[in-house]
């Protein structure tokens, strides 16, 4: 029978690396798949149909909502974005760890509907280093940027909100860090079998006892 995989959502500021970290567990771990969204918005050249994303009309996304097809959902810059309960489910049954890259919101929104979920919250190391990232990183304004650190700001308080919180001050130390919960988060979901196992020991072990009984004369 195959073991039941799982849910982990990852949530951090923007900066804190969540791509970066991600993809070096990705890469060594077959079983943990990246979760593939549903959007409105128009299909790039190099994306491909489920593999990036599921493209959707807007009718057929608001139809989705009304029928409560989706885990989350959010509307962003003019397109919406949700996650399919279905492409969820389906993963899960096959025994895959799927990661949902998701902010807070999203977060609390997963919580309710799967409570079961893993949240795991990453850290930059610093307020400097973070916006030493999204100056490396982006072409944004410098109002842009300065909006996204007062963002950042109110998305670390609900950081206590999270089973994990991970402090990314080294990719591949953040990554070994992720890679262990989830290892850990594997021995957890498999404790019923475990649990079987310790029952069927202690019955051998009477029945054991009762064969070595001497005979009554």
């Amino acid at each position: 029978m195959v073991q039941r995989g799982f849910l982990l959502i990852l949530s951090g500021p923007s900066g804190a690396g969540k791509n970066t970290v991600l993809d070096a567990v990705l890469k060594r771990c077959p079983d943990v798949i990246y979760s593939v969204s549903a959007t409105t918005r128009p299909r790039r050249p190099m994306e491909e149909e489920g593999r990036d994303y599921f493209f959707l009309t807007r009718e057929e996304f608001e139809r989705r909502i009304s029928a409560g097809e989706f885990l989350e959902w959010a509307e962003f810059c003019g397109n919406y974005y949700g996650t399919p309960l279905t492409f969820i489910r389906e993963s899960l049954a096959r025994g895959e760890v799927v990661v949902m890259d998701i902010d807070i919101q999203g977060a609390r929104q997963v919580r309710e509907k799967m409570p079961e979920a893993i949240l795991v919250f990453l850290l930059p190391p610093t307020m400097a280093e973070l916006e030493k990232r999204l100056r490396g990183r982006s072409s944004d304004s410098d109002a842009a940027i300065e909006r996204r650190l007062e963002t950042a700001l109110e998305e670390l308080k609900a950081g206590v909100e999270y089973d994990y919180v991970i402090c990314n001050d080294e990719v591949e130390r953040a990554a070994a860090k992720l890679e262990a919960i989830i290892t850990a988060e594997r021995c957890r979901v498999r404790r019923s079998e475990y649990f079987q196992l310790i029952k069927d020991i202690v019955g051998e072990q009477g029945v054991m006892r009762q064969d070595d009984e001497p005979a009554a004369h």
